[in-house]
């Protein structure tokens, strides 16, 4: 599913509202998710799974087309795990 049809699934089942006001919601819930994750911050909804981010040292690669050594630096990546409840559903529980 991509953001668009989730504003689309979520403007049909909410025929009170107007789809631009979704698109609005959704927008924000996204932006909060991210401005808190780019403070550091963990973001859990729960029965869904949390967000976090995670570190990744900085360590010597190899560039796969010279072959050549190059440095890669230190970054942040997002971090994903599943909650129970999620986990439960996927696996037919």
């Amino acid at each position: 599913m991509i953001r668009s049809e989730l504003i689309q699934k979520i403007a049909d089942e909410n025929p009170h509202l107007f789809q631009r006001d979704v698109d609005r919601i959704v927008s924000t819930i996204f932006d909060e998710i991210t401005e808190a994750m780019a403070n550091g911050n963990r973001v859990e909804l729960r029965g869904f799974g949390a967000f976090s981010v995670k570190r990744r040292d900085p360590r010597i690669g190899r560039n796969p087309r010279t072959g050549e050594a190059v440095e890669v630096e230190e970054k942040h990546v997002p971090f994903f795990k599943t909650g129970k409840l999620l986990r439960d559903r996927l696996n037919g529980n």
